[in-house]
C-alpha cells in the first residue's frame, strides 16, 4: 500500500467527516418529515423541538468547558509549577497558529489528556499528573500536539454539531414512539389529505422503523464523526512536532495502561485521547471498539510505525527555538 503524507491523510478525514453530516442532514430531514406526516403535532411540534435543542446546544457551546472541567476536578497550571508543559504548549500554539490555550492538570497517576472549549480563542488543554510523570518529552510533546490539533481543526465545534443532530433525532425519535402509544398518529396530515390506506399504512410502518432505528444509527454517525477528528488529530498532531514516534511511543504506553481514571465518567469519556474507563477486559471488546467514539490506541501506533516513522525530519516543537534536530 502506497504510503500517504500528512495533508493526504488530513484531506481524506475532513471528506469523510463532511460525508457523514451530509448523511446525518437527510436521515433528519427524512425523520422530520415522517414526523410532521404521521402525528398531529404539525409544523410547531417541530419547531418546539428544534429550539429546544438548539437553546441545549447555545448552553452547551458557550459553557461546556467550564462544566468538563468542574466535573473532571482539574486545577490550573501555573508556568512555576509546569514550567516544561507551559512551554511545549505556548511552542505548539506558534507552529499551529493558534493562540495559547489555557493549561489544567487533573491529579490522577492514569495516562490521559483532553481539549475542550468552543474554538481556539477559547481552547483548553487539561493533562493528568500521570501523563506528566510516566511520559518522557517527546512521548508528551506528542500527547500535548494531537490535543493541540482538536482545537486547531475546530473538532469541539464539530462534535457540537454532530451533538445537535442527535439530539434533535432522538427527541423527534421519541415524539413518534410516544404518538404511537397514545394513539396521536390518528390525526396525521396523511390521514387529513385522504391518502390511500395502503400508502398510509406504508408510511406509519416506516415511521416506527425510523423512530426505533434513527437514534441508533445518529449515534453511530457521531461515533464515526468523532473517529474521523481523532485520526485528522493524530496525522495533525505528527505533523506539528514533525517527529511522529513521539505519539506513536505515548499511544503505545497508553494503550497498555490499565489504570481507569477516577475523575472521568461515560459523560465525558469521549474527550479523552484514550478511553479513561477502561473497558477493555469486557468479552464484547469487539463490539466496543467497533462502536467507540475513539479508534483502537494500538491502530494508531501501527499506522504512525509503518507508514510516517523516517517520512519527516525529527523536528519538535521545544527545540524549534534552538533549531536542534534530533537524529
Amino acid at each position: 500500500m502506497a504510503r500517504r503524507s500528512f495533508y493526504e491523510a488530513s484531506a481524506a478525514s475532513t471528506l469523510k467527516t463532511y460525508f457523514f453530516f451530509v448523511f446525518f442532514f437527510f436521515l433528519v430531514a427524512a425523520i422530520g418529515w415522517v414526523f410532521l406526516e404521521v402525528t398531529g403535532f404539525g409544523e410547531l411540534g417541530l419547531g418546539v423541538i428544534v429550539f429546544l435543542a438548539l437553546l441545549l446546544t447555545v448552553g452547551t457551546y458557550f459553557w461546556s468547558d467550564r462544566i468538563v472541567l468542574a466535573i473532571s476536578g482539574a486545577r490550573e497550571a501555573s508556568h512555576d509549577e509546569f514550567t516544561f508543559l507551559d512551554n511545549t504548549v505556548e511552542g505548539l500554539a506558534l507552529a499551529a497558529g493558534v493562540p495559547k490555550p489555557r493549561l489544567f492538570v487533573i491529579e490522577d497517576s492514569a495516562i490521559n489528556a483532553f481539549a475542550t472549549g468552543r474554538d481556539p480563542k477559547h481552547g483548553v488543554i487539561c493533562v493528568t499528573t500521570g501523563s506528566l510523570k510516566r511520559l518522557n518529552r517527546q512521548e508528551l510533546e506528542g500527547v500535548l500536539a494531537h490535543e493541540m490539533s482538536h482545537i486547531a481543526n475546530f473538532d469541539t465545534r464539530v462534535m457540537m454539531f454532530a451533538a445537535v443532530f442527535v439530539g434533535i433525532t432522538a427527541l423527534l425519535s421519541d415524539w413518534m414512539l410516544r404518538a404511537f402509544f397514545w394513539g396521536g398518529v390518528a390525526g396525521g396530515r396523511g390521514n387529513d389529505r385522504g391518502g390511500g390506506g395502503g400508502a398510509n399504512t406504508v408510511l406509519l410502518v416506516v415511521a416506527i422503523v425510523l423512530a426505533i432505528l434513527s437514534p441508533i444509527v445518529a449515534t453511530i454517525i457521531k461515533f464515526a464523526i468523532s473517529r474521523e477528528r481523532e485520526y485528522l488529530a493524530d496525522a495533525t498532531g505528527a505533523k506539528l512536532t514533525r517527529y511522529p514516534a513521539g505519539l506513536a511511543d505515548a499511544l503505545s504506553k497508553i494503550a497498555k495502561d490499565t489504570e481507569p481514571l477516577e475523575a472521568a465518567n461515560s459523560a465525558t469519556a469521549h474527550l479523552y485521547i484514550s478511553d479513561p474507563l477502561k473497558n477493555n477486559k469486557s468479552p464484547l471488546k469487539f463490539l466496543q471498539n467497533m462502536f467507540a467514539t475513539h479508534p483502537a490506541r494500538h491502530t494508531g501506533c501501527t499506522w504512525y510505525r509503518l507508514k510516517n516513522r523516517g517520512s519527516v525530519p525529527r523536528y519538535s516543537a521545544t527545540t524549534r527555538a534552538s533549531g536542534t534536530v534530533r537524529s
